[in-house]
């Protein structure tokens, strides 16, 4: 350990526990690292360094009377600019935002603050949340850690980025089309999509909408389980929350650690497209040869997908139907301070007919049954995380993949989107670099409502991979990071083009 910021998130809520280190000690070597690398890489975009500094000055009051602690007491967390924060500026990435500060926390904000978090700053994210590239006409670009030149993914990419370089120990995300999963895979951490209501979501302009998700991101499944604990509640503003679950509601502990689990146990899908999603060969060549190191480990691992026919259109239809409830009026009323992807999903959205949604709707239902017919014979799916390794921040989405036109700007999120659609739970899991020496993710899928198998499987070959340079989770260069240039200086660093 260089810092007490390179801590883990469990290790350093275990000595602020037993008064080893200070909350404002573990902030002030955070508030360090940002200050160091942030320019280099702009993830974390609105800061109150005072205001956490107070709250780290009261957190260490509390341990040292003996007051009883919270799970996360004394740590700090990023959240994501698309999540409300009372008093501290946030904006969606969007020109119409640029002054706002919420007066109160959006529900997530509320739950990790309660449990002892201190909020350290908002994270970066591309506007609305709208495309898997985070920039925007406010903040800019956020650059890949292991290439700054690079894009970090998204829309949880701010997030991603301060993970992986240690400015702070847990963060906040969402996801619809893979937004905790794809900046997870980009940028060597773990995000975890849970299933639809077990993180309940107070802002869905559809409560009964199970695309959109809110989740944690972290450094290692150890970590992510901490936070999410602190997350999940049944609490009636969420309809999914009530619904799903009724009588037999997941408590908050289920999910404080990872669960023990026999991989040899377990019979493992492989797939690496799904039958359907542009992987290019890179990634296919890489994904065959990360699972043939550890495909050992399982009672059985074939090659074998759900059949996924027809979730391109089904995806493409049901997402634009969020983003007519969302921004339809801000796109006619004011559409020059709207960037493009936000702009196409609406004009999409109006094109479709109360026929193309029934289609939507029956055509996800049929692949709901689909995958529940095939984890009959799986416990779990093996995929890569993201379609192609990081290409440059400057292409605002890939137009194609391996010479072939992609559908839409999401296209390449087709491995993520694919998982989006049936509603499972699914995780990035960091394992080494590609051969382009970009981090690699790979996607571990469980059975409908397997949340905590899924966490127990990636934490149980998080434990084995470490022990392989080849698979153990990458971290960046913190030092070249610290004398590198200031993103701010690269051309086309603001703005929407």
């Amino acid at each position: 350990m260089s810092e007490p910021c390179d801590l883990s998130a469990v290790e350093a809520r275990a000595l602020i526990g037993a008064k080893s280190l200070s909350a404002s000690e573990l902030l002030e070597s955070c508030i360090r690292r940002i200050d160091a690398v942030d320019p280099a890489v702009n993830a974390m975009v609105a800061r109150d360094d005072e205001r956490a500094r107070a709250a780290a000055r009261m957190a260490d009051e509390a341990t040292m009377r003996g007051d009883a602690l919270g799970a996360l007491h004394g740590l700090p967390v990023g959240i994501k600019d698309l999540e409300n924060v009372a008093g501290l500026r946030t904006t969606y990435g969007s020109p119409l935002f640029r002054d706002f500060v919420p007066p109160e926390d959006q529900l997530i904000v509320a739950s990790v603050r309660k449990a002892g978090a201190i909020i350290a700053g908002k994270t970066n994210t591309p506007e609305w949340g709208a495309g898997a590239n985070t920039r925007n006409a406010v903040y800019g670009v956020t650059g890949n850690p292991f290439d700054p030149s690079k894009s970090a993914a998204g829309s949880s990419g701010g997030s991603g980025v301060a993970l992986a370089t240690n400015m702070v120990p847990i963060a906040t995300g969402s996801d619809t089309g893979g937004s905790l999963r794809n900046p997870a895979a980009f940028n060597g951490v773990v995000g975890f999509r849970p299933t639809p209501g077990l993180v309940p979501s107070d802002k869905r302009p559809f409560g009964w909408n199970p695309l959109s998700v809110l989740g944690p991101m972290a450094r290692t499944v150890p970590d992510l389980c901490l936070l999410l604990s602190t997350m999940v509640s049944d609490d009636a503003c969420d309809p999914l929350a009530t619904t799903i679950f009724g009588q037999t509601v997941r408590k908050p502990e289920d999910f404080a650690r990872p669960a023990e689990i026999d991989l040899a146990s377990l019979k493992v899908a492989l797939t690496p497209d799904f039958g359907f999603a542009p992987t290019e060969r890179h990634i296919r060549e890489v994904f065959a040869e990360k699972t043939g190191l550890f495909n050992h480990l399982f009672a059985v691992a074939d090659e074998a997908t759900p059949d996924c026919s027809g979730t391109d259109e089904t995806f493409e239809v049901l997402r634009s139907l969020s983003f007519l409830a969302s921004m339809h009026e801000r796109v006619r009323d004011t559409p020059e301070q709207v960037g493009p992807n936000v702009r196409a999903n609406v004009e999409e959205g109006l094109r479709y007919s109360a026929l193309d949604v029934t289609q939507a709707l029956k055509q996800q239902t049929a692949l709901y049954k689909n995958w529940q017919s095939f984890f009959s014979r799986f416990d779990v799916i093996l995929s890569p995380a993201v379609t192609l390794s990081p290409r440059p921040w400057s292409e605002l989405y890939p137009a194609e993949i391996d010479g072939k036109a992609t559908r839409t700007y999401f296209h390449w999120l087709a491995l993520a989107y694919a998982v989006t659609v049936v509603g499972h739970p699914a995780i990035s899991l960091p394992v080494g670099l590609d051969r382009n020496g970009m981090p690699f993710g790979l996607q571990i899928v469980g059975p409908r409502g397997g949340d905590a198998k899924v966490l127990a499987v990636a934490a149980a070959l998080e434990r084995v991979l470490a022990g392989d340079p080849r698979t153990a989770r990458p971290v960046p260069d913190i030092a070249a990071l610290a004398k590198a240039q200031h993103l701010s200086d690269s051309p086309g660093f603001l703005g929407f083009d």
